[in-house]
């Protein structure tokens, strides 16, 4: 529970860590991002102010001569009608007709967009925009007289903003900030003509502004993304890296707890046997006497066997696996290490035999090949709750023998089936200590079966037994 608590909590801590990682790298962007939009704003209008000074100096005019005089023309006809009326005011209907002509007369007949275009083109920048001319204000002059036409609530508010500033405070460096929009405000025109008053905005309006942004910043957008791609790997590469540390620190505890169990036994079993034979009553019984002399035979024995395991355990992580192969006839030595198997540690198991070798003979190493079938037999007994029942098929397959080994026994759930070949590893659940063992029996049989150029895999179900098959080339 304390593992599992210091894990979460580790995982916790990275994944906060990774997303502050990552809103401070948008964070990052879009400050970035902002700073290259005003970039690219003021580089088209410095462009702009310096096409408009070219024109100016060139043509003496600003793009909008040709608009101005069919408003003059149409402002003065407006007033004539007027004055013949004998009124100072306009309907409604008359001031919305008046401004749509006036609009369309400076959309239509303005000269500016074609001139920046081309400006545009010779600095090597973007030329494709979208002009966009906005009316601030509009009135009709006539001597003393000012027939209001039209005013935006905008620049209604901007121009009592401005009087209100400028009488408290004098007048500001930056009267009002721009607000931030995808149109480039490139000049604000506005003067009072013979027969008219006109104040409006020339913007133009990129539609693959966003995209030009992007190209920009695509290097530090690219570096950004890097990072937290590295960071979130060297994150998951540290994480299972810890949690691999400590399921080797477990299994390191645990195989330290299941040899001390082994070791106990034999090691108790030789102590009293040894206590016994100090007896008086034993020493004149000869029959107990060897009884006993048996016993600590067996059990040293069994010592012996375990000791040896985990040194040669050792060897092999010292040093190559190495094969004394000889030329044997699978069938006959296969029945004589079932055989051998019945009449030790296996005489309680009914073992089905279910192949047909013929005279097929491969090259192995006996005493390796033996401990390697001899363990997936001990299993089937040893991790069966019920009367051992074993079926062994044999096979040829592919230039290969394969030697099927299914029981009965309480199986394997599909998690530790990815594991139970790795060393000192043990099914997790039910309680270890009922079957005895140190967690190297598969451990040996995958590394005899790849000794021998083959591989050995299982099936297996929980409550309905398992199936080793291990596959060797002849």
């Amino acid at each position: 529970m304390k593992c599992m608590k210091k894990r979460n909590t580790i995982l916790l801590l990275g994944i906060f860590s990774i997303i502050i990682l990552i809103t401070a790298q948008i964070i990052i962007i879009r400050g970035v991002w902002r700073q290259k939009d005003e970039m690219l704003n003021l580089r088209y209008r410095l462009f702009s102010q310096d096409a408009l000074e070219l024109l100016a100096r060139q043509w003496s005019t600003d793009g909008f001569d040709t608009a101005r005089m069919i408003i003059s023309s149409k402002s003065e006809l407006m007033l004539k009608m007027m004055e013949e009326r004998k009124t100072d005011t306009l309907s409604a209907s008359e001031k919305k007709e008046l401004f749509d002509y006036v609009s369309l007369a400076l959309n239509k007949e303005e000269d500016l967009s074609a001139f920046l275009s081309r400006y545009f083109e010779l600095r090597g920048t973007d030329k494709d925009f979208i002009s966009k001319i906005v009316i601030n204000r509009f009135e009709l002059v006539d001597y003393n007289r000012r027939i209001p036409v039209y005013l935006s609530e905008e620049f209604a508010s901007r121009m009592l903003a401005r009087a209100d500033t400028i009488r408290r405070n004098g007048p500001p460096p930056n009267m009002r900030r721009p607000v931030r929009t995808r149109e480039i405000l490139i000049k604000r025109f506005g003067n009072e003509y013979n027969y008219y008053r006109l104040d409006f905005e020339y913007r133009i309006d990129f539609s693959d502004k966003q995209k030009m942004i992007l190209r920009e910043i695509a290097a530090s957008l690219a570096l950004s993304l890097f990072s937290i791609l590295l960071v979130v790997s060297l994150f998951i590469i540290t994480y299972k890296n810890l949690m691999e540390e400590k399921r080797l620190s477990n299994l390191k505890t645990d195989f330290i707890n299941n040899m001390t169990h082994e070791l106990k036994t034999p090691l108790s079993t030789i102590t009293v046997a040894g206590r016994t034979l100090e007896m008086p009553v034993i020493r004149s019984n000869e029959e107990k006497i060897l009884e006993t002399a048996k016993m600590i035979g067996k059990q040293s024995v069994h010592l012996n066997q375990l000791i040896n395991m985990i040194l040669e355990i050792s060897m092999w992580e010292r040093t190559q696996f190495q094969l004394e192969k000889k030329r044997v006839r699978i069938q006959g030595f296969l029945n004589e290490i079932i055989d051998s198997f019945k009449s030790g540690g296996g005489n309680g198991a009914v073992i089905a035999r279910n192949y047909d070798f013929g005279e097929l003979e491969i090259e192995v190493d006996p005493v390796y090949f033996t401990t390697m079938i001899n363990n997936l037999l001990s299993n089937a007994v040893k991790y069966c709750d019920t009367e051992p029942v074993i079926e062994i098929e044999g096979f040829t397959l592919d230039n290969k023998i394969n030697i099927r080994i299914a029981d009965n026994g309480i199986g394997i759930n599909k998690n530790d089936q990815k594991r139970i070949f790795d060393k000192f590893y043990r099914a997790s659940s039910g309680n270890i200590h009922k079957y005895k063992g140190l967690g190297l029996g598969l451990y040996y049989v995958r590394k005899i079966a790849e000794a021998h150029e083959g591989d050995v895999t299982v099936s297996s179900k929980p409550g309905k037994g398992s199936i080793f098959t291990i596959t060797i080339p002849y």
